[in-house]
């Protein structure tokens, strides 16, 4: 069963910065992409960014240059390096992972996320900015 759980969450000036963690457990992030995506109540679920299995990447417009996704090179544990935080950032985040026939490119795996196509979820950590 695969198990992903998300950490890092916390509170946070304007223009702070903070690191989510994602570990997964039976399961490796190398067999298909993984993403991060977030979600605020009464809003659209955003796709914030896709990694690939090669390790290729793709982000939202809104966090392009301030988020950074990356994986170990075991492919147990993602990572998002949110920088230049903004109060529009506050939202639950969570990490997933994708199925495969979506992932043939990242840009498309961001779109997956946003309609909730995922092979698997984390409950989620919350990230407030304040202004």
């Amino acid at each position: 069963q695969v198990r992903l759980m998300e950490s890092g969450g916390g509170s946070v000036q304007s223009g702070g910065s903070l690191r989510l963690s994602c570990a997964a457990s039976g399961y490796s992030y190398r067999r298909s992409c993984m993403g991060w995506f977030r979600q605020v109540p009464g809003k659209e679920r955003e796709g914030v960014a896709a990694i690939g299995s090669d390790g290729s990447t793709s982000y939202a417009e809104s966090v392009t240059g301030r988020f950074a996704i990356s994986q170990d090179n075991a492919g147990n544990t993602l990572y998002l390096v949110m920088n230049s935080l903004k109060p529009e950032d506050t939202a639950l985040y969570y990490c997933a992972a994708v199925p495969a026939d979506e992932c043939v490119t990242t840009d498309k795996a961001l779109g997956a996320m946003r309609r909730g196509v995922f092979v698997s979820w984390g409950q989620g950590t919350q990230v407030t900015v304040s202004s």
